[in-house]
């Protein structure tokens, strides 16, 4: 395919307010034409057809890809494990409470099976902080990596190695299990810690008890708690 006949027209895809936030700042910018869809009726093959995208990239995506759309185009998604390791649902949260402190951010064309197509490239990706902020910090090495997709255009490298299947994390999981440590403790809080996911909660005598903005220092947690009575 020549340079000419390349489409230079791009789709965005996220669900999270920063997710448009990093679009709107860095990618927009980017050489070509640029289009986001942050909500599920707005992601129709219709919609994509008319568009008729080089690459659709998902930054942030909770819904199932319908696969006469990803049969059709060439669907970038970035998943936050080494794959083949982690492949699944809840990766920062299954991550985090394995132990892991970095990770790889890695860019991979969807297939029908989740997290097991041919990867363009990995890059490395720190898990401290509190989940909003690893979230923030990942779409904005997507957005980096956007632009190095667009513009080198990566072969796709097959993945190699033994297979790690995460399982997707229920809310009834948020609540805080017995931990052997505050750092534990802490890394519980912070893992679930964005906008959007059910914080860490307990439950005691009629009231619910969910906690933020941890910080571990100096022997002890320091963190906001909303008290909230308890459903049913």
């Amino acid at each position: 395919m020549s340079n000419e006949s390349i489409s230079h027209t791009y789709i965005v895809i996220g669900s999270k307010p920063w997710n448009r936030r990093v679009f709107n700042e860095l990618i927009v910018n980017y050489p070509g034409e640029w289009y986001f869809i942050g909500k599920p009726e707005g992601f129709t093959f219709e919609k994509i057809s008319s568009i008729s995208p080089r690459y659709i990239f998902f930054l942030h995506w909770s819904w199932k890809v319908p696969d006469e759309i990803i049969d059709s185009y060439e669907c970038v998604c970035f998943h936050m494990t080494d794959v083949p390791y982690g492949r699944g649902g809840s990766p920062l949260q299954n991550l985090i409470i394995r132990g892991h402190r970095q990770t790889k951010l890695t860019a991979l064309r969807m297939t029908s099976d989740f997290d097991a197509g041919p990867v363009y490239l990995k890059k490395d990706l720190c898990l401290e902080g509190n989940a909003e902020e690893i979230y923030i910090r990942a779409t904005y090495l997507s957005a980096q990596m956007i632009e190095h997709i667009i513009r080198e255009q990566p072969e796709q490298v097959p993945q190699t190695g033994g297979v790690t299947v995460f399982k997707r994390r229920k809310p009834a999981e948020s609540e805080i299990p017995e931990l052997g440590s505050l750092q534990a403790l802490y890394d519980f809080i912070r893992m679930m810690d964005a906008e959007g996911y059910p914080r860490a909660f307990i439950e005691h005598q009629g009231f619910r008890y969910e906690y933020s903005r941890a910080v571990l220092y100096e022997g002890r947690i320091v963190a906001d708690v909303t008290i909230t009575p308890s459903e049913g």
